[in-house]
């Protein structure tokens, strides 16, 4: 049997629509069943594990509870990887775990519950992550005696919304999970239903193919065997040979295939799905995330991209925070720019956000901090595909698909001065810093930075504050307090202390910046070797006590929304570099603490 020969399917529809139930009876009915757990199973490379949400492949390793079953079965026909995906709308994540790592789904409906908004959320899911065979399994017709009409219906209200999805195959079969009729035999019940089977329909089915076949291989590390380097990797597309002229991208450097191993195994040529080993006629720079590349057909490259993202986390996606990208063997920073609109998953109307919830799908702009090499998703699943990660808990909150670049990127290019960072500093007599100072309103960040800065000042040194208030009143004027304005507060802020910085100052940033992720990305923008978080660290009765502008009883009234402290969190730094505390003290004592360690570093 040869890669065609394998289909993966998924079962998803609503909760207690029977997916189990059908599954089970698909399985005990065909005779040579395999109930071995995935991993062990050996398909000669072509489970393809990098697929999009290998992320949660990952969790579900470290024992974070996916929720779907993965079973594997075998016809005279071809080979199956049946993946059984939850119902729960808390488990829609779940759910696109199996759509991505998967050729056909099979939608359930109860007809007697009818069609339901899970069951649209997963057809719409589906379609997002590239699969267009639908079997629509109309499921527990014995509970209405085989009644067409009940059949008919169902089938109705789910192919309009196919309609409205476009380029989806549905292929409607009225089964009986629990009897078995129409699952692998035709049923005596259905005798105005001349269908395939749910096997039949399977056995028939065209596993999906990429768009082109020009070969792509995503490198996933290197190693020095003896004199000869090797690139190790799993072949995306097309096919490999020995003497191959190859583009490493995004570098765009080449070079030409002089040896290649399959399993240890030295050969002349590797197909698609393949995990290799190659050898080049020079050595090059190549580490992970590179990608290998026929040279007459490289991909596009590219750090800005429009795309489909599929929220999964509770915690709201707020545009302008910072999260980790990763794409096959690619690993980069990642921010969602802008939401240009949200879809209800029933209507399929475009909505208006500025944040996404738990299970929302999106079209979104999305930057990187590094071109990389890619193909929109309709034209390569595997290149085209990402997920995102929280830089904090490390867990996947959203998975996507890349559309297309934004081309914009192409035509703004970074000027250099002749006069760099270095230079300047030189000329000021002093090392650049951001020093940070974060903490509730009231706890005294904008008097401490007065005093660094009076001290610092009669020092000779250059500096400068950012104080948040003030900032407000120019740059971030058009900005309110909601949790997405404040992370673009902090964005906007971080950017104008980097170029004070590269200018030789030292900065002096005072801001209550309440959300841990977005000093990190302060951090990132600035740079490690020159940011330095001071957590001005003061009791909420003690800040509210001095209260000298009013806010704290403002908010306590209901009259701010959205205060620190009060109806919005502040997560206290968790490893700062320095922390004042500043109950029973003065402003100055305070300071000295942020002056002592500038005088020790």
């Amino acid at each position: 049997m040869g890669t065609t020969d394998l289909l993966r399917v998924m079962t998803c529809g609503s909760v207690d629509d029977g997916k189990s139930t059908l599954l089970g009876r698909l399985l005990h009915d065909t005779e040579n069943v395999f109930d071995d757990q995935l991993s062990s199973l050996d398909v000669n490379g072509v489970v393809d594990y990098s697929r999009v949400l290998d992320g949660l492949e990952s969790e579900r390793e470290q024992g974070i509870t996916i929720d779907v079953a993965y079973r594997y079965f075998r016809t005279a026909n071809r080979r199956y990887i049946l993946a059984d995906c939850p119902g729960h709308e808390q488990y829609t994540r779940n759910m696109a775990t199996g759509a991505s790592n998967s050729d056909v789904a099979v939608l359930l409906v109860d007809v007697a519950l009818g069609v339901r908004p899970q069951t649209f959320r997963h057809l719409c899911i589906a379609k997002y992550f590239g699969i267009k065979q639908v079997i629509l399994a109309v499921n527990k017709m014995d509970r209405v005696d085989f009644e067409e009409d009940r059949f008919n219906e169902n089938v109705a209200l789910v192919a309009a919304f196919a309609d409205q999805l476009g380029d989806l195959q549905l292929t409607a079969i009225p089964v009986s999970g629990t009897k078995g009729d129409n699952v692998t035999v035709r049923s005596p019940n259905t005798p105005w239903f001349d269908g395939p089977t749910l096997l039949e329909a399977l056995e028939t089915a065209t596993p999906p193919s990429d768009a082109h076949d020009a070969m792509r291989m995503p490198v996933q590390y290197s190693l020095k065997d003896d004199d000869t380097r090797l690139y190790y990797g799993t072949i995306a597309s097309g096919a490999m040979n020995v003497g191959d002229e190859i583009i490493i991208q995004p570098n765009a450097t080449t070079s030409r295939i002089t040896q290649l191993w399959i399993g240890g195994e030295e050969g002349s040529q590797a197909v698609q799905g393949a995990s290799i080993a190659i050898a080049l006629n020079d050595e090059r720079d190549i580490s992970r995330g590179d990608l290998i590349a026929a040279r007459n057909a490289p991909c596009e490259v590219a750090d800005q991209f429009e795309v489909d993202l599929l929220w999964m986390d509770s915690t709201e996606l707020l545009p302008g925070r910072s999260y980790f990208f990763k794409s096959g063997t690619t690993e980069r920073s990642a921010k969602v720019m802008t939401i240009k609109h949200k879809l209800d998953v029933e209507s399929l109307s475009e909505l208006a956000a500025k944040t996404l919830e738990l299970n929302d799908l999106a079209r979104c702009t999305l930057t990187l901090d590094q071109s990389i090499a890619f193909e929109p998703f309709d034209e390569n699943r595997t290149l085209g595909s990402f997920i995102l990660v929280d830089r904090v808990t490390n867990a996947t909150v959203g998975a996507g698909m890349i559309r297309f670049a934004l081309r914009r990127a192409h035509n703004i290019h970074w000027h250099t001065s002749a006069i760099d960072a270095q230079a300047r500093a030189t000329a000021m007599a002093q090392k650049p810093r951001v020093i940070w100072l974060t903490g509730l309103s009231g706890a005294g960040k904008s008097s401490i930075a007065d005093e660094v800065d009076r001290t610092l000042h009669a020092q000779g040194r250059h500096t400068y504050i950012l104080d948040g208030d003030n900032v407000r009143h120019g740059l971030n004027r058009d900005l309110g307090f909601t949790a997405e304005d404040r992370v673009e507060n902090i964005r906007r802020i971080a950017e104008v202390a980097k170029l004070m910085a590269d200018a030789g100052l030292i900065v002096l940033v005072s801001f209550i910046s309440p959300y841990r992720a977005d000093r990190d990305l302060a951090r990132e923008v600035i740079g490690s070797n020159r940011f330095v978080e001071v957590y001005v660290d003061t009791p909420l009765q003690v800040a509210e006590e001095r209260d000298v502008k009013g806010l704290y009883a403002k908010a306590r009234r209901g009259e701010i929304k959205n205060f620190t402290g009060i109806d919005a969190p502040y997560e206290a730094p968790t490893n700062p570099e320095i922390i004042v505390t500043t109950e029973g003290r003065t402003s100055a004592e305070s300071a000295t603490d942020i002056l002592e360690w500038l005088a020790q570093h």
